[in-house]
């Protein structure tokens, strides 16, 4: 089965493996950090009122037999020994069988985990995760060539990530067809780095080149894939470089870190051998019979079930990081069509005394990524994700998305929640639970260069109204 295997691939995989077993080590520590507050018995959105809404195959999810904060972080924390494991080798120590067996499990965990998520896990990298992490189980290990059928999955993912991306942004926001966006995005993301505001404040000329740039990692460099080598090479680094420029320019949680994963494989590694020292495969057995009908399987599955996510790509209405099968095999993906011009967060304070008066003593909550006070460097947090300050960014949007979630987030700050005030950066009330509580809408700006050697300040604000006037917790 010569045309089957692709040894030249052999490294590139060696290193996706772990790069994604890495990546799954991080989603599962995340979710087992988080998932008290925001999802468990007692969490803002609880899991068991989910699961009494919602059926087995609009969700498919282990919860649905039984759910415990015991048995999810049961869940979480062995998903994440299980991946270390992998990262460490595992897959390649044991059968051919049997790694493919730890790459289910792992994919079938997070799953479970993503599924019952709600709106904490609704952003396009979980999706990413799991339809990459299922692609994992049929790469093989270290006992056989790569097959060709998956490293060529593999780039199908990595164009419709890519090229999706780029579409997504040409028929959507003006600004990213005349080039400006990046005078808005670094200070508007979400979550800003350590860097964003350098970003920000780079010559607008750096900024038009920027999107340019962009539009050629993500529209011209993902058609070039299906192309002979080393042209397809060329492509991969070229989207692999871009993704280290967003790294280092925002937190995206491990977007870009997976996104770079997935090039690695596009790479023919027996050429970059003989330019660098590479280690070189032991002997490759021939696939086993059952092992090539699996693959073939399911690539007819994944070109099947690709149709809906090219109808997508291709149409006017396109939408970004949409999944059109329960278990989320092939999906679509896209990012910021529209950039927002200005920044807005909401700030979120609390009183000991229950009677408001002018001399009001108010004390605000810091969280652990999203801006606050604004002498505080941006964190670097990615590839961690702070699934709650990602959406406390949504909900300070114009015409909010917090409906669901921050009404239960001020009742638990109200009545002094561990669980919930462990997510925070600082809690001003850690020895009693405040009086009343209030949400304050601020309008962020990037301090100049002049700004901030004068003040220190990396961010200026000033208030844009009141979100939630002063409220008791019998009033919430």
């Amino acid at each position: 089965m010569s045309w089957f295997q692709a040894p030249q691939y052999w490294f590139a995989r060696l290193v996706f493996d772990r790069g994604l077993a890495v990546i799954y080590v991080i989603a599962f520590v995340c979710a087992a950090r988080q998932f008290r507050g925001l999802l468990g018995a007692r969490g803002l959105l609880p899991i068991p009122r989910y699961l009494r809404r919602v059926r087995f195959w609009a969700a498919p999810s282990i919860f649905h037999l039984r759910y415990s904060d015991r048995l999810f972080a049961a869940v979480a924390w062995s998903g994440a020994l299980l991946a270390a494991a992998m990262a460490g080798g595992l897959g390649d120590a044991v059968p051919l069988w049997a790694a493919m067996l730890c790459w289910l499990v792992l994919w079938a965990l997070y799953s479970s985990i993503v599924n019952v998520g709600q709106v904490w896990y609704g952003f396009g990298w979980e999706t990413l995760l799991l339809e990459t992490g299922f692609l994992a189980i049929f790469l093989g290990n270290a006992s056989i060539a790569p097959p060709v059928l998956v490293v060529w999955l593999v780039r199908w993912l990595l164009l419709r990530v890519e090229f999706g991306a780029g579409l997504i942004k040409l028929r959507g926001d003006r600004c990213w067809r005349d080039l400006t966006c990046l005078r808005y995005h670094h200070e508007t993301q979400p979550m800003p780095g350590p860097l964003s505001w350098f970003f920000h404040h780079l010559p607008d000329p750096l900024h038009r080149v920027e999107v340019a740039g962009n539009f050629a990692a993500q529209l011209a460099a993902p058609l070039l894939l299906f192309t002979p080598q080393p042209v397809a090479s060329v492509a991969a680094a070229v989207m692999i470089v871009t993704q280290l420029w967003l790294v280092a320019s925002g937190n995206f949680a491990w977007l870009n870190w997976l996104t770079i994963a997935l090039a690695l494989p596009a790479i023919d590694t027996a050429r970059l051998g003989r330019l660098v020292p590479l280690p070189a495969p032991g002997p490759l057995a021939a696939p086993p019979a059952w092992y090539g009908a699996l693959v073939i399987a399911f690539t007819v599955a994944v070109a099947a079930l690709s149709y809906r996510p090219v109808r997508n790509l291709l149409s006017r209405g396109q939408v970004m990081n949409t999944t059109f099968d329960p278990l989320r095999l092939v999906n679509s993906y896209g990012a910021f069509g529209s950039v927002t011009r200005q920044r807005y967060e909401l700030v979120i304070e609390g009183a000991a005394e229950a009677e408001v008066t002018p001399g009001t003593q108010w004390r605000e909550y810091e969280f652990r990524g999203k801006p606050g006070d604004p002498r505080r460097w941006p964190a670097q947090v990615a590839p961690y994700h702070l699934r709650l300050d990602w959406l406390m960014w949504f909900a300070a949007l114009p015409g909010g998305y917090g409906e669901s979630w921050l009404p239960p987030l001020l009742r638990r700050l109200l009545a002094g929640d561990l669980e919930v005030t462990r997510l925070l950066r600082v809690n001003p009330f850690p020895d009693a639970p405040p009086a009343v509580i209030r949400v304050r809408r601020y309008r962020y700006r990037y301090t100049s260069w002049r700004e901030l050697r004068q003040t220190g300040a990396w961010w200026h604000r000033e208030p844009a109204g009141e979100y939630l006037p002063p409220t008791s917790l019998d009033r919430l």
